[in-house]
């Protein structure tokens, strides 16, 4: 690596980070992977490595630049910081980072979900912080992935499109230019109202999850989740949601993706049986969805 290496540093070592974070170390770029509870990162750091298997992604030996639960460590002389934790968790990352960001830096959230990027930015004012940083939000997750042991993980699909946009939206070019090298997926989402709306994920996760609840249960999350959970009749419950969010959407002038134009574009997959997604999402099995 050399002295222009970009420096990304990645939040939260879940499925996602994990995989964010190994993806970009074998693109060439310095990664820092940072996650609040050492115990769940210390045989990474230990490595110093994440092994990553996949489809459309280099595998390997993904080596890690640093490995840490300290905050201020993890953002320090980062160029972008990289956001993957589930939403809940946006304002305890935003409390925990506002001192320690500088002029110039970018935070994109993987995905914002619903107004993510708005009470990031509530929050960061809310303690005080006065650097000057873009924010961003993406619409989705950019990978189908799953961890598939404590330094290990396995992505199964990237989506070959994914809007993204920043606060305020004319910063959303800057954005776009400084991942664009190792994350070409990502294209201008306009808004943060857009971004949010179009969150296909109050869609295809809550609902199906309860409408599963007892064959999650039962089969200990042992199938597909998005493959066989997705009968007819859930897949028109899939449908009526969808339609109402569209329908909010307009009513503050917004014209959001539909279900089916979203899998189009992130997966360049049909939907059949209504929202049932043909193999998009093959491999992601029900049991993250088992109760504690």
């Amino acid at each position: 690596m050399t002295h222009d290496t970009p420096h990304y540093t990645v939040i939260g070592a879940g499925n996602g980070g994990k995989s964010m974070a190994a993806h970009l170390a074998l693109l060439g770029c310095r990664v820092t992977l940072y996650n609040r509870t050492p115990e769940n990162i210390a045989l990474i750091r230990q490595r110093g490595a994440i092994e990553l298997e996949g489809v459309g992604c280099p595998e390997g030996t993904a080596e890690l630049a640093n490995v840490t639960s300290d905050m201020g460590e993890a953002v320090r002389g980062a160029t972008v910081i990289h956001v993957v934790v589930p939403s809940t968790g946006h304002a305890s990352v935003a409390k925990a980072m506002a001192s320690h960001l500088i002029d110039g830096q970018i935070v994109v959230l993987h995905p914002g979900r619903t107004g993510g990027v708005l009470e990031f930015h509530r929050v960061l004012n809310l303690e005080g912080c006065t650097a000057k940083v873009i924010l961003a939000e993406a619409e989705t997750l950019l990978y189908a992935c799953r961890s598939d042991g404590p330094a290990q993980a396995r992505i199964f699909r990237i989506k070959e499109a994914v809007p993204l946009a920043a606060l305020p939206a004319a910063e959303t070019h800057t954005v776009l230019e400084a991942l664009g090298p190792f994350m070409p997926q990502y294209v201008d989402g306009n808004t943060v109202l857009h971004t949010s709306l179009n969150n296909m994920g109050a869609i295809f996760h809550p609902a199906l999850a309860l409408l599963n609840a007892a064959r999650i249960e039962s089969t200990r999350g042992e199938f597909q989740f998005y493959i066989d959970g997705v009968t007819p009749s859930v897949a028109r419950v899939l449908d009526a949601l969808d339609r109402e969010r569209i329908t909010v959407a307009a009513a503050l002038g917004i014209r959001a993706r539909s279900a089916r134009e979203w899998l189009k574009m992130a997966y360049n997959a049909e939907a059949i049986a209504c929202l049932r997604p043909s193999k998009t999402n093959q491999g992601t099995v029900a049991s993250r969805h088992l109760p504690p």
